[in-house]
């Protein structure tokens, strides 16, 4: 049995530079021996328990749909909005919400207080995450952010 304490880790604060995605989180499952993003086929978790802590306004992260994982949405405290791949919905204390691999999400606090809610994920091998608003990429690992351009099968001269 591995224990641990929420209160005494401190939430690692993640902001972009104009400010709209703002969130802390704590890492639960790091905090007892897991490895970020390591499933139990690399030495880490068979899944992530984040905590995560969003300010009045802010949205968790770019609207975006994993290709091979699945993700568990708890809301502990504050109100805000999920939108999801169809339409977006308001959630509160006790509202829970799974998103399974290809359903694009994001979270926004439209209250005034913060929102809380903890995120449980599993650990596929890699996957391959889509953002649908602006057409980006993200690939792990190796953890590559891009865009996509259309190319020719074979290169001039095959």
């Amino acid at each position: 049995m591995k224990k641990g304490s929420i209160n005494s880790l401190t939430a690692q604060e993640r902001k972009s530079p104009g400010g709209k995605y703002h969130l802390f989180r704590k890492n639960l499952s790091e905090a007892i021996g897991g490895k970020k993003d390591t499933g139990a086929w690399g030495g880490g978790h068979p899944f992530d328990v984040e905590w995560y802590r969003l300010p009045p306004g802010a949205v968790n992260f770019p609207h975006h749909a994993h290709a091979a994982q699945w993700e568990m949405y708890l809301f502990v405290s504050g109100s805000g909005q999920v939108r999801g791949p169809e339409e977006t919905c308001e959630v509160t204390e006790g509202d829970f919400l799974m998103f399974p691999p290809n359903e694009a999400h994001s979270v926004i606090n439209t209250g005034k207080e913060d929102l809380v809610f903890y995120v449980i994920a599993d650990q596929p091998r890699a996957d391959v995450i889509s953002y649908p608003d602006t057409g980006k990429w993200v690939v792990k690992p190796p953890l590559r952010c891009f865009r996509m351009e259309d190319a020719d099968y074979y290169e001039k001269g095959d």
